[in-house]
């Protein structure tokens, strides 16, 4: 099961991925095109060109986990943005479009010091 910590970053390759890639392939990507560390624990989203199929690659202290998951029906929305939220991903996962989607202000505690 996928777990998404707190402090846990997401990050999206927004180009059409090959979905034959494997580990090493998707590795590639993270280091050459993301310019990330895919040992960092972080997880990294790809989507194929018909945005139907979704993989998930993450570093899990000892080797590599990849989560798939094949749409029977419609499509995954693109992420505007490199990196997104776990409850981004979670909506995402969901069938949600994150660009129709709009959060609302909420108060912040400053704090002082």
């Amino acid at each position: 099961m996928l777990h998404l910590s707190g402090k846990l970053r997401v990050y999206v390759y927004r180009a059409a991925t090959d979905m034959r890639k494997s580990f090493n392939g998707l590795r590639v990507l993270v280091r050459q095109e993301l310019g990330e560390n895919p040992l960092s624990g972080d997880l990294f989203l790809f989507l194929n060109r018909r945005r139907n199929r979704l993989k998930i690659l993450v570093w899990d202290q000892d080797g590599y986990w990849i989560y798939y998951k094949q749409l029977e029906k419609g499509t995954f929305s693109v992420p505007e943005n490199a990196e997104i939220s776990r409850e981004e991903l979670s909506l995402l996962l969901s069938g949600l479009e994150l660009s129709k989607l709009r959060k609302k202000q909420r108060y912040r505690h400053k704090i002082l010091g």
